[in-house]
């Protein structure tokens, strides 16, 4: 037999990469979407733009304003998958520094050096797809942000936080 207190400690060693929601959050976090291969230092994320109809198609992964965070360990390697399954409009991605006022289109240079699907200012049509990959080698928070002329201004972006403090990565709906 079990005791519980040998349960609940063998349950709390495998850490998530995703945070379960709150009853309040409209949207949900396929854990699917973040792979995480620890001894290559390396975080994949499934990125889709227009996932869902939320804000007219503006999100990513269903998520728009910040609402889902990426977490990544400072000097991780983070591959950005990114496909636009939105019907009606092109969307990119680019990660770019947290600024205020939040910028209209693309912002050169992007974070980190490589952190931008093609064709940014246009965006990628309906159906089709990019491979982004990077070092996440600055702590910091970041957004991954659609620069597509207003489509980030609309709510079009989600956060990536850098952490030195972090030994996994993670997703958590905000």
């Amino acid at each position: 037999m079990i005791k519980l207190s040998t349960f609940f400690g063998l349950f709390l060693l495998a850490a998530p990469v995703c945070v379960a929601q709150t009853p309040t959050t409209q949207a949900q976090i396929d854990c699917n979407w973040l792979t995480v291969d620890t001894t290559a230092k390396t975080a994949t994320f499934q990125l889709t733009a227009g996932l869902t109809q939320l804000n007219g198609g503006l999100n990513f992964n269903g998520f728009n304003d910040g609402k889902l965070t990426v977490t990544v360990p400072t000097n991780w390697t983070v591959v950005l998958h990114f496909a636009n399954h939105d019907a009606n409009l092109p969307h990119s991605a680019e990660v770019v520094d947290t600024t205020k006022p939040m910028p209209a289109g693309p912002v050169e240079p992007a974070a980190f050096p490589r952190a931008m699907t093609v064709r940014l200012m246009q965006g990628l049509g309906s159906g089709e797809a990019d491979s982004v990959r990077f070092v996440a080698n600055k702590a910091g928070s970041y957004m991954i942000f659609c620069g597509v002329p207003g489509h980030g201004l609309a709510g079009m972006w989600i956060r990536l936080n850098v952490s030195p403090a972090e030994k996994r990565p993670r997703l958590a709906a905000n």
